[in-house]
């Protein structure tokens, strides 16, 4: 009964998808929704940015095994970037009338900056969504009770979530987040509440959670440890920014006012939604500890589905199996989508700048194919957490996207050669340092990364126009005066490309 009713969401999902596709009728229509999107529509789509498999199984999981410490990323890492980037992109991108970040980086500094970054960006999906299609098969072999391995059940998810977004785009995304957030806010406050009473109530599991210094948010007096979970909470609040389903999201509001007051409402509600799942994976030790003792020791992940299918009655199965699907394929769908779209955007249509909107159309739909397959090769062939992933994700962009995005906006003597400064010395010093030391680097690779990446922005913009020889940005004031003609050129034409 169960499988059925999961099936039977999955086919009103898909169909809701394939209506939003009916709206679709340009290229910008299929990236960022043609700017259309009401205030009620941005915030859950907003909020579906990072509510997916790492808020529901990942983040839950962590916090029992490490307690509030081991969540610093997430939700309060992430829940701020979706704060700064709506201040970001609403107060200064949203004017240039753009459809992907690498736009910004092309028309601010030039193509060379835009194709590194782009591709930076580009990589940085492939754990974060990976991740998703990893709790989709998890969620298919749960409730077939291991009828469907999770390799089948990753290849059925990656193909279902494919299908909306394929047609859709970003009309889609808008629409099945605004869904997916009353279903799944409605079905996992209710198995809170059911799971709440078996556990002994708020009060109850609040003060077991304190008393086992669950709830402990600052790390000892080590100053490594300490470097540690500042390095844990910069990756996600500043290296999320630079990103294009957070920039698609907040950008295809229909005013800047909207975009601004979506970022922050979402964020909002992101943030104390979180704990929901990290309360219901909690209590599930005081229900069954034996049980869950023993699966936090194999698989943490499974904490959650084992607790609603051994524990909890059919209807609240069937809501929180569809809440858990609602919050993976509305951040999945999203995040397919971003890649494929700044890859067509920025990478392929330099190569073929002559392409119509209508062929263009065709190619943002091929490089979503090709990304989830990508996609779902390195989901079957890695063996991390679903946390790990997600948190390992913004690495890159990090290292190499930050500091070119803020300096380009708030730094008038910003040029091209301190952004490419500041990409090639982050990107390299990280990598680097991550295959030379790993684990064992006293400070975080990637804040190493971030560092060499502001001095390379400063020592390549002011070194060269000090001896008179520079390579100028344009800065975002003279910007905003050509955005209209330089989007209409470069989205329906061709690209002004440097």
């Amino acid at each position: 009964m169960l499988l059925w009713f999961v099936i039977l969401y999955l086919l009103i999902s898909v169909g809701i998808g394939l209506w939003a596709s009916t709206r679709v009728h340009n290229a910008k229509d299929y990236a960022v929704a043609g700017r259309s999107l009401p205030l009620p529509v941005v915030t859950a789509t907003v909020f579906a940015t990072w509510f997916g498999a790492e808020a529901v199984f990942g983040v839950s999981a962590t916090f029992v095994k490490d307690g509030i410490t081991g969540v610093v990323a997430d939700p309060f890492g992430s829940s701020m970037c979706l704060i700064l980037a709506g201040i970001l992109f609403s107060r200064y991108l949203y004017k240039l009338n753009i459809i992907t970040l690498g736009d910004f980086y092309r028309m601010r500094y030039n193509r060379t900056v835009e194709v590194i970054t782009t591709i930076c960006i580009v990589a940085s999906y492939l754990g974060w969504v990976a991740a998703q299609i990893k709790a989709l098969g998890l969620i298919f072999f749960v409730v077939t009770d291991g009828a469907v391995d999770q390799s089948t059940g990753m290849f059925l998810g990656a193909a279902i979530v494919l299908t909306y977004t394929f047609f859709g785009g970003m009309f889609s995304v808008a629409f099945l987040d605004f869904v997916q957030m009353i279903v799944s806010m409605g079905g996992l406050l209710y198995i809170a509440s059911v799971v709440s009473g078996k556990a002994g109530g708020v009060v109850t599991v609040v003060s077991h959670a304190s008393t086992a210094g669950k709830l402990d948010f600052f790390p000892p007096p080590d100053p490594w440890l300490w470097l540690t979970f500042i390095g844990a909470w910069v990756t996600m609040m500043l290296g999320s920014i630079p990103q294009q389903d957070v920039f698609q999201r907040i950008t295809s509001a229909k005013s800047a006012n909207i975009a601004l007051g979506g970022s922050i409402l979402g964020a909002s509600i992101y943030f104390c939604f979180t704990f929901v799942p990290m309360f219901i994976a909690y209590s599930a030790t005081l229900i069954d500890p034996a049980m869950f003792g023993d699966l936090m020791q194999k698989d943490s992940q499974l904490v959650l589905p084992t607790l609603v299918l051994q524990h909890m009655p059919l209807p609240a199965q069937i809501l929180f199996f569809g809440a858990v699907l609602s919050a993976i394929m509305s951040c999945s769908s999203a995040t397919l989508l971003a890649p494929s779209v700044t890859f067509a955007e920025n990478v392929l249509r330099g190569l073929h700048p002559q392409m119509t909107d209508r062929q263009f159309l065709y190619v943002m739909r091929g490089c979503l194919v090709v990304f989830t397959s990508l996609v779902l090769v390195f989901a079957l062939n890695i063996n991390a957490s679903i946390f790990k992933m997600v948190e390992s994700a913004y690495k890159v962009t990090l290292a190499g996207a930050f500091v070119p995005l803020v300096a380009g906006i708030f730094w008038k003597r910003a040029t091209t050669q301190g952004a490419l400064c500041a990409t090639f010395g982050g990107l390299v010093t990280w990598i680097l340092i991550e295959v030379l030391i790993g684990e064992k680097s006293p400070v975080p690779p990637q804040l190493i990364g971030l560092g060499v990446s502001a001095m390379g922005m400063i020592a390549g913009s002011l070194l060269p126009q000090l001896i008179g020889h520079r390579t100028p940005g344009i800065p975002l004031h003279e910007m905003h005066h050509t955005a209209g003609l330089t989007h209409h050129v470069s989205a329906h034409q061709h690209h002004n490309y440097q």
